[in-house]
């Protein structure tokens, strides 16, 4: 072994894939990005609407639904996926995105399948009004497969000091607004994996679509008053991720007959997963919670519309939260 190459690592290759991926990246910048494509970093402007801006910061990944799109060759989504979970966690706190970079660890490049999923980060960056700064590609022969990948993103969001959202606003009385999700977004997919097994590729189209991306509407949303806190319904499920956006002492029950459950958690259920551990994994159909002011319900739900919103139920003096 005399080279990088014999090693695994194909320099030529990576060159290539970051000219063919340009395109892709600088279409998602505005005249706020400041530095060039291909450079060590790059930066951003703030807004200038901001008198004491806090940044903040979410980083995560697609986990396990990475495999279904290897298994299927189906990348489109994938970006999509990437992009919502960090996005959407920073809505949940009240600040809008302004940059985004992108991790790709490989075992061996595939040029077509790694442009496909830079471009669809591009894409999912483009609808999350967010500018796709930079990232890493990464080979790693010898520890990953050749056909192994993961995928993971951090985004940087701003708000205005004092401005944040949160349990800290949130009272008595208060309402709980979800906005719907037609699918599994991306959590739970080790079980889903586990249920299935050799069948899932059966349903892998259904199962690979992407999330929705509610941070858009959500900033919008919190723009006209009246959310005092959110909610991003990932990992854990819909009562403990809205448990998160409660103070001590303040819960709800969340009525689940106030929405239809999209069919694919029942084709998840038939599986043999019970009730109490299909809540406690999925969505069940709801991305996205706002703890809002009830006098501002009607108002909001005129920008949510997009998102088919639906009132859940009322935050209360108890303990925690309760799905019924």
């Amino acid at each position: 072994m005399t080279s990088y190459r014999d090693a695994g690592i194909d320099i030529e290759a990576a060159d290539g894939l970051v000219r063919s991926i340009a395109s892709d990246v600088v279409a998602t910048w505005t005249e706020r990005v400041v530095g060039p494509f291909g450079g060590f970093a790059a930066g951003v402007e703030l807004p200038d609407r901001y008198k004491s801006p806090v940044i903040m910061m979410s980083t995560d990944g697609v986990g396990t639904k990475l495999e279904l799109a290897r298994r299927s060759g189906l990348w489109s989504g994938v970006g999509q996926d990437l992009v919502a979970m960090c996005v959407d966690d920073l809505a949940a706190a009240g600040a809008t995105p302004i940059g985004f970079v992108d991790y790709l660890a490989v075992g061996a490049l595939h040029p077509p399948r790694d442009r496909a999923i830079v471009a669809s980060v591009a894409a999912a960056c483009t609808q999350a009004r967010c500018p796709l700064l930079g990232g890493e590609t990464a080979e790693h022969p010898g520890v990953m497969a050749p056909d192994a990948i993961d995928l993971a993103g951090t985004a940087m969001g701003v708000v205005e000091k004092g401005e944040e959202i949160g349990p800290h606003l949130v009272g008595e009385g208060d309402l709980l607004v979800g906005l719907r999700s037609p699918n599994l977004r991306s959590n739970g997919f080790s079980l889903v994996r586990a249920v299935f097994g050799d069948e899932i590729d059966q349903h892998i189209e259904t199962l690979l679509a992407p999330s929705v991306i509610y941070s858009p509407t959500v900033i919008e949303a919190i723009g006209r008053g009246g959310v005092h806190s959110a909610a991003h319904i990932t990992g854990g499920g819909l009562a403990a991720n809205v448990g998160r956006a409660l103070p001590e002492g303040l819960g709800a029950v969340i009525d689940s007959s106030a929405w239809k459950r999209p069919e694919i958690f029942d084709l998840v259920a038939e599986r043999g997963i019970e009730e109490p551990e299909m809540f406690r994994t999925f969505n069940m159909g709801i991305g996205f919670c706002i703890v809002a002011d009830p006098d501002r319900v009607d108002d909001l739900a005129a920008v949510l519309d997009q998102h088919d919103p639906a009132v859940l139920g009322k935050v209360e003096t108890r303990k925690g939260v309760e799905v019924r």
